[in-house]
Parts: C-alpha cells; structure tokens; sequence
C-alpha cells in the first residue's frame, strides 16, 4: 500500500514551513506508476535478463550515513555510493517462447547493484546491500536461482567491487581489510594546525569540482574507506588472498585468464581534483599472485592545458587487447596533451606482449585524440578519435599484423551532423568473454539511427573489408512506429528491435533481415494510458537567421481550437552548442516516439489543458573562430522567438501566456531568457548556475577561462543583470547538489539577488537531493510547485 503525503494550503510567503504536496490527480496518476523492467539479452540471445526498480527511492532512502571525498559519496556503514540506484527483483527468460520466471533465492528486501554475466554467460554476479554491508551473490541462468557467496564484507567505494575470472567459477574480489581501524570525525577532531595549499605557479584549468577532500582529516577516511584486500572466490564459497591491503581502484582480466592488470590509487591526494586523477599505479601479477611488470605509474593530474581534448602525459587508457591472449595496448600523446601545441598527430597507440620484456610496440597514430578501439582479428581492429574544437570525429581501420603502417581513414564526419552518422560497429562475445569485432564473411556490420530530413528510418549494413563499402541488409520503414536495431545476430540473419508508437509502450522483437517477419519478445503494459488520446507532433521552424528548429508539441486529448479557444503554452528545453548551421538545424525527434512522461519535463500538463512544446531546439552555433557563448543570449532569444511563433501560427496557443522551463543547463537558460526578453509570463529554473565568475575554468561547452573572456562570463550571468528580473521565476534546487558548479549555493545567492532587488521569485530547496531529484515525496511535490505555478500565472 502506498504511503499518502498530507496536503496543506500554499504558504503564505517563501520560508513558512510547509508539508510536502502531492499534484493534482490528473498529474498524479500519471507520476505514481510501476516502472517496467530493463531488459537485458546474453550474446547468444538465449536469455533475457529483466531487472526491475522502483519508480522513486523514498526520502527515508536519501537520510543515510554519508561522507563526500574525493568526489565521491559513499556510505560508510555499508561501504558503497549512497547515490546507487539498486534493483529491487530480477526474472529470466528462455528465448523466445518460454515464459518469465523469477529468481528463486534472492535475498529478503532486495538491494542489487553491480550485475554482470560471467564470461561463458551461464551465471549473473550480483552485490546485495544489507544494513551492515554488501555482500556478493550469484545466478545460476538455467535454473534461474541465485545464491549468496560472501557475507557483507564486499568493500564497493571505489565502484565494481569484483571481477570474473576467465573460468567463469573464479572472481576476484574486493574485501574490507580485517581490523580496519575507525573513521576519524572531523567534527570532533581537534586540528594540529590549519589547513593550507600552496600554487606553485603551474596553470591548472579545472572545473568546479564537488566533495572534494579538504582537510588531512578527510585524507586518512578516504584513505581508510578506499582501501581492500584482494581476494578470489570460488563459486563454491572458498576463498583465497590474492594480494594484501591496498587502495585498489581497478582490476582487468587478459583473455587468457592467466594474467590480471590491478592498478592501485597513490599518494599524495588533492583537494583540487576527484579521486580518479590521484596517482595510480599499474601493475600485472600472474594468477597466483606473483607480480610480472610494472607497467605503469601516473602522477597526480591536477594540471591540465586548456581545452576539453587536453589529456595528461604519459599512458594512458591500458587495457587487454580483446582478440589476443596476453597483450597490453595504450595510447600516448604526441603534443604533450596540450590541444594548443600544433601536431600532424595528436596521438599514438602501442601494443606490449607478455611477459613485457620488450619495449612497447607502436602500432599507429590519430589525427584528434585517440578515442577507444575495439579489437577484432590480426587483420582487423576499429579505431577512433576526436577534436572538439571542430567537432570532427574519425574512424580507422587498424591492421594489427602491420605496426607502424597507416591506419586507413574510413569514416570523417562532424560528429553533430546526425544525418551523416554511418552508425556503430556490432561486437560479439569470443570464447574468452571479450567483446570483439563481429567479423563474418570478411564483413563487419553496423548498426545506424538513421536520421534523415525525411525522418528517422534505422538501418543494418555490412561492411566488406576489403572494399571499404558498406552494403545495406535492413533499413526500417515504418512511418507509424518508432523502431531501435538494438544487437545483431548475423549468423542468424536477425536483429533485436525495440518498437514504439506515440501510444504504444516500447516492446523488444526479433526481426528477420531477409524476410523483415517480427518474433514478439515482451508484452508491456502502458502505464500512462490517460494520455494515449493526447495530441503529439514534431513541428519544424526556423529563426531569423535561417537555421532550422524543431520541438514535440503536445495538446490536449479532445482539444478544439475553435471551441476551446487559444491555450497556454509551455516550453521546455536545453542549449546546446554547435560549430556549424548545418548540424545545428537538423532533427533528430522521432514523432512516433512513445509519450513517456517524467518528473523532468512539461508533459504531464497536457493533461491539465496546457500545449507543450518539449525538447524545443535551443542550439547555440559559433562558425569558424567565434565562439557559441559569445552571442549566447542573443541566441537564446531568437530560438525562444521562433518557438513562440511557430506554435503561434498553428493557431493554438496564447502568446501572452506562456512558461519556460530547464533543468541544469536549461535553468540558466530559462534565467536569461526571462532577463532579456519579454516573452515569457513565468519561468521554472531548476538545479542552475547563474553566476559563472563562480565556474571560473569553463562550464558546459565553454572551454575558455574567466579571464580568456571575461565580457563573456559576465554577459551571460544572470546574476549580473538581475536588477532587470521582472518575470515570476520558480527557483528549485536539490540541497545536496553533486554536480560541477551548479552548487546549491548559486541558486540561494540568485534567490538573495532576486528578493532584494524586489524581483517575484520563489524559491523550493529539495531536502537530500542531488542535482537529479530521487525521493518521491520531492518529486511528487516538484509536481504540485510547478501545477500552482502554472496555475497562477499562465491560467
């Protein structure tokens, strides 16, 4: 049974004390569903795996023991993230006929994280958090019954507490240290002296990091809850030491299973950057432990050139090549990791054999910085990279078997230019487990989204290797339906699809490349029935400078332009930022998308007599050497515009009543907008930034500094300008937010601004939220905050 929240009057000025509010009941029943499960095939497509949450976490879920350190959250009653979304039941499916089945043996009260097939596929490893802890678990697939293997001494801080080993009966295991000693409380730890930090005249662009370490205190927990012993369990419950107490951070498997790449965090610590670029250690040990070769060791990374492609010396990125038994593979930068240093190549990437006696092998170069492989055969691997500056992306084709030799360019686009994306490279599992190339035929095969100007028509193609062609083996032609190729079985001839309409929920099928004949796989229930009636279609618009805009528009189920008269609008969106016009107009909404509302967006008003316009195009384009922000409000403004004008000429919408709102990113746009312009009658800001002298090193896609462009920052701060605030605005912000530089802090300081400035503003802090809202009690009443919002102002 479902807990009721109690309902109370609105309070009669921002700081009364106030219950929490449920919506109204055409949003509530909407808002308060059961979730369908997230379904999860084996390579082989044998086995469906469904995993079912819960709709919200309760706020009695976010009131739990915490400590911020390092950048992490992390209980340390139960030694893993306080953050974690856990699955509360799980069931399996033999493929394709037979019916769910659920998993016999689970734990009392399920809390599972950190599931993962072992590498024959034929169990699924699991964490349960209990009151005092995590402990490991395990699935047989056939029979479809779980079993505990430890108790809760499983240590999950750093993440993925475990590893399977190549035998699939054998994982490698963090546990918490016997006799670990006490966490120390800052609260009540008398300091030796003051806290101090010292620049050295190195430049550091760093972001707004949260939950940083700051005190020698905070250095010796999060050393405490940081550190492990290494352990392999059986999956007949025996375990063994692999190695001793350490800060282990990760642990990789070689194919072969013989060998296990542990890399392990160093002193000293920062408290300028997150835990992740600590020092590390590399290091690969034999299966019994005995260690082989040091093969790498990376210092503290507190300073880094400018520019989202600025990476640290040295190796970088190790990890087992999938396709051979024992070989290490890591890329290098060329230019010092410096984007601004001029460099024919910015990257190389080599190959080390075991038992790494020999020098590592260079094996080829990128233009853009180096971007992940994914390995094949000796003749084939798949490499890519990237530029952000140009938003330029490439695609290699590497041949193992010729180090050194040229990696042929096969694919060199603008990654935003959606219309060109020749889709991604399928992958299966061999025999050790690793994902690998899917080479059939001397073919590889892709899986596109197909976004057209014409519309969105997904597509299969197999690539001969040695014609650099792509040849096409499916392509959806569904105009009524939305459909998603998922994982491709060439052997069969068939692909995974899921398949929607506007109001049919998403189900998986098998679909036949030759004949195109669907084999149904899942029947879910639509949860959100009420507005299967509703209005739903993909407009498109320009702005005044040509670029072409698009948004979903909802109206009311039943509505009559001539009857029912012209109606408020809602707008919800999000910038983002562009290089070029081209891209920046082109559309990728699917108007067969299933309508699929959630606390995020302004969907559910459609059920309350609202027109919505969701995910309206915001792009913000910088051509050439100017940069996006530099113009930024002024694009602001006129994408606002073309929206408004647009839903206008369809004659159903009020021009004088209409509300923006964002989240993040779009809170600091709807700030701007309702600054600069007057087309707004109210706005919804949630979980913003709103000065950036605050995020001083870059935000968002901004990668100049305060002082590169300080005109810039200012410009765009509402903040600065918020004497001009003449628009009610609805402030919202989780009180505990985790988010680089969106602090709480910055939307209180807004707030203060506002209020003093005599501004009509609100302002709702969330209590134990992070920068997403999680508890139902929070979301539920964001739900009602934005309905008597809306109502008082739109309506």
């Amino acid at each position: 049974m479902k807990k009721k929240i109690p309902t109370s009057k609105p309070p009669a000025a921002a700081g009364d004390s106030l219950s929490f509010q449920q919506p109204p009941p055409a949003i509530l029943a909407l808002a308060d569903y059961n979730k369908a499960p997230v379904v999860t095939l084996d390579s082989g497509q044998e086995y469906m795996l469904l995993s079912y949450y819960s709709t919200y976490k309760a706020l009695s879920d976010l009131n739990q023991e915490e400590l911020r350190l390092g950048g992490l959250r992390i209980n340390p009653v139960t030694n893993i993230s306080s953050s974690v979304t856990y699955v509360k039941n799980m069931k399996l499916r033999r493929l394709p006929g037979a019916a769910e089945k659920q998993v016999a043996g689970l734990p009392p009260e399920p809390k599972i994280a950190n599931v993962t097939w072992s590498p024959d596929e034929k169990k699924i490893a699991f964490t349960h958090t209990a009151g005092t802890g995590v402990g490991l678990w395990v699935i047989d697939v056939a029979s479809a019954r779980a079993r505990r293997l430890t108790g809760p001494v499983v240590n999950a801080n750093l993440g993925a507490p475990y590893t399977w080993l190549g035998d699939s009966q054998t994982l490698l295991v963090r546990l918490l240290p016997r006799g670990r000693a006490r966490l120390t409380d800052p609260k009540k730890e008398l300091p030796a002296g003051p806290t101090v930090a010292v620049s050295d005249g190195v430049k550091s662009n760093n972001r707004t990091y949260q939950d940083l370490l700051k005190t020698p205190a905070d250095e010796k927990n999060f050393e405490l809850l940081a550190t492990s012993e290494l352990y392999k369990v059986s999956l007949d419950g025996k375990l063994g030491l692999f190695k001793p107490a350490g800060m282990y951070c990760e642990e990789k498997v070689s194919p072969d299973g013989t060998c296990v790449l542990v890399s392990t965090l160093r002193k000293p610590f920062s408290y300028v950057v997150p835990y992740h670029r600590f020092p590390t250690k590399s290091v690969v040990y034999a299966q019994n432990g005995r260690q082989i070769k040091v093969v790498n060791e990376a210092p503290l990374n507190e300073a880094l050139p400018r520019g989202f492609c600025a990476v640290r010396k040295g190796r970088r990125e190790m990890d087992w090549r999938a396709d051979k038994p024992c070989t290490l593979y890591f890329a290098e930068a060329l230019d010092g990791g410096d984007p601004a240093v001029k460099a024919g190549y910015r990257d190389e990437v080599f190959t080390w054999d075991a038992p790494f006696s020999k020098p590592p092998a260079p094996l080829f170069r990128t233009r853009n910085r180096f971007n992940g492989i994914t390995w094949g055969n000796d003749k084939a691997a798949v490499a890519h990279d990237f530029w952000y500056d140009t938003r330029n992306v490439k695609t290699y084709l590497v041949n193992p078997s010729k180090p050194g030799a040229a990696a042929r360019v096969i694919h060199d686009r603008d990654y935003q230019d959606i219309y060109s994306d020749p889709g991604r490279f399928e992958t299966t599992r061999n025999k050790a487990g690793k994902e690998v190339l899917l080479i059939e035929r001397g073919s590889l095969f892709l899986l596109g989204e197909g976004h057209t100007r014409a519309g969105q028509f997904p597509f299969a193609d197999e690539f001969g290797l040695a014609s650099l062609r792509a040849r096409r083996l499916y392509r959806s032609s569904l105009t009524d339906k939305k459909e998603d190729l998922l994982a491709l079985d060439a052997a069969r001839g068939r692909v995974l699809a899921r398949i929607q309409s506007k109001s049919e929920f998403p189900d998986y099928y098998f679909r036949d490349l030759k004949t195109g004949w669907l084999t149904r796989l899942t029947s879910f229930p639509n949860p959100f029935a009420s507005l299967k009636d509703v209005r739903k279609q993909v407009i498109k618009y320009k702005r005044k400078d040509g670029v072409g805009l698009s948004g979903t528009l909802y109206l009311p189920a039943g509505y009559d332009a001539a009857r029912d008269g012209k109606l408020p609008l809602l707008i919800w969106a999000y910038p983002e930022e562009f290089k070029d016009k081209n891209s920046a107009g082109q559309n990728s909404k699917n108007p067969n998308e299933f309508t699929y509302p959630h606390y995020g967006s302004f969907v559910y008003w459609a059920a309350r007599g609202y027109a919505v316009l969701d995910d309206a195009s915001f792009p913000i384009v910088g051509e050439g050497k100017r940069e996006p922000n530099d113009t930024f409000v002024a694009q602001l403004v006129e994408n606002a515009r073309a929206a408004i004008a647009a839903a206008d000429k369809l004659g159903v919408i009020d021009r004088k009543r209409v509300g923006v709102g964002g989240h993040s990113y779009g809170a600091f746009m709807v700030a701007n907008l309702l600054t600069h312009c007057e087309l707004f009658a109210c706005g919804i800001a949630r979980s913003g930034a709103y000065n950036r002298t605050l995020t001083p090193f870059g935000f968002q896609g901004e990668q100049r500094s305060y002082w590169d462009a300080p005109g810039t920052y200012s410009a765009m701060s509402p903040f600065m300008t918020a004497d001009r605030m003449k628009t009610p605005l609805l402030l919202v912000h989780g009180e505990a937010d985790n988010n680089s530089g969106t602090f709480t802090f910055q939307t209180e300081r807004y707030f203060q601004a506002l209020k003093g400035l005599g501004a009509p503003a609100r302002l709702v802090l969330l209590p134990k939220e992070s920068h997403g809202y999680a508890a139902r009690e929070n979301v539920l009443h964001l739900l009602w905050e934005q309905d008597q919002f809306f109502e008082k102002h739109l309506k």
